[in-house]
This record gives structure tokens, sequence and C-alpha cells, in this order.
């Protein structure tokens, strides 16, 4: 897809995934206020220098991006079209980072690497992925289609398809079979691992208290709570 028709896509999911921007002046908000759309089309330039081996250039576009928008995107990423980063304040996605289409990042998300490896040292991800505030994905992995990540989630494994996962390190609490219609931003409505993690705990500990109890005297009946 050439840059063109992927900064109109770039800039159509401004309107479909923002409810702020469908006012009178949307149109116009959209591109002049908008830094994720932005940085975007810049890194659409940036990375047709890159791929043409232009040394220098590309990467002194993404430093003058990082500095007015405070967005990151390293000129060899691969984005396909129709990515949304709302606000987008402190947004880094790393060299080697592929991203299919219809993404949505919020603000603070890292797609980085863990080390300092060579080759593919950044994540993959498929297409219908949000990714919530803060969230940090790294390394070598791969995020399936229509994958939900939870906001300040650490994701260091691979996903599946369907699948929401939140936590440090992210853990998969929601899998889904069915074909997801549109994009659901509440990433703020997700389960609690931590908590259902303290109730597995709480369960042991009650198991072990009455096992205990039998072994101090063993013509007591266990307790069927």
């Amino acid at each position: 897809m050439n840059p063109i028709t992927a900064i109109y896509r770039d800039f159509r999911a401004c309107f479909e995934r923002d409810p702020a921007a469908r006012t009178p002046l949307g149109f116009l908000e959209v591109i002049f206020l908008y830094p994720g759309l932005h940085a975007i089309a810049a890194h659409r330039i940036s990375h047709l220098f890159y791929r043409l081996k232009i040394p220098f250039f590309p990467r002194l576009v993404s430093q003058l991006v990082r500095f007015f928008t405070g967005i990151e995107i390293h000129p060899g990423a691969k984005i396909g079209p129709g990515l949304f980063i709302d606000h987008g304040m402190g947004v880094v996605i790393g060299e080697t980072t592929e991203i299919g289409e219809n993404v949505t990042l919020y603000q603070g998300v890292t797609l980085g690497g863990t080390g300092t490896e060579r080759g593919k040292r950044h994540p993959t991800l498929g297409n219908n992925v949000v990714v919530g505030a803060g969230a940090k994905v790294l390394g070598n992995i791969k995020l399936g289609n229509n994958v939900k990540v939870g906001a300040g989630s650490v994701v260091v494994h691979a996903v599946p398809d369907l699948c929401t996962v939140v936590g440090v390190p992210a853990e998969i609490v929601r899998k889904g079979g069915q074909r997801v219609a549109e994009l659901n931003l509440d990433h703020g409505d997700l389960p609690d691992p931590v908590k259902a993690l303290k109730n597995r705990i709480r369960l042991l500990q009650k198991e072990m208290e009455a096992l205990e109890a039998q072994l101090l005297d063993p013509h007591k009946k266990p307790d069927p709570s």
C-alpha cells in the first residue's frame, strides 16, 4: 500500500475510534491537533526513505517527530494502515516492530526489545489489536488478531487470536471463539488476575488448615466448608 493511501486510512481511524473527533470542526482538529496522526504520517514518509536505504534522513525525521509529539517511531518499523495512536505521549515503537491493520495504541505504550540482540527483536502485532495505556510488549513475540492488552500490562510471551491479557507479566484472562465485529475500546473494564490469584491462595490455605487439623486429630471429621 502506498503511503498516501495508508495515511488516509490513518486519518479515517481517528474518526472511527475517537469520539472527541466527531465535532463540527473535527476535520480540522484531526489534521492540525492530533499528534498521533502527525507521527504516523511522518513515519510513512521516513519509512519510504528507510527502505530506499537513504542514510541519516529517516532517523532525523523520526527524532524531530519525537521532539514535537512525544512519540518515537523508528523508521524501520512496518506499520499497516488504520493505526490510531490516542494522545500518544510516551509511545515508543522499535525498529523491527511489525503492526497489522486497524491497531490502536494508547499513551505510554512501548513496543520494544528485551536486550541487545540483532535481527528481529521487537514484537509483531496482528490486525485489530488494542494496547492499553502504559502497556509494554517486549521481545520478538507475536500478538494475534483481535488481541486486547490491558492498561499497565507487560507482555513477554506470544498471545493467540481473540484473547485479552492483563497483569505483570501478562496472563490470558479472556478467550473468545466468536468473530469480533468491532473494536471494544473499553480497556479499563477487564478482569483482575491478581484478585483471582488471591482467591486461589485463600482456598489453598483453607485446604492446608483442614489437612493439618486432620493430622492432629485423625478421628475428627473434615469440615465440609
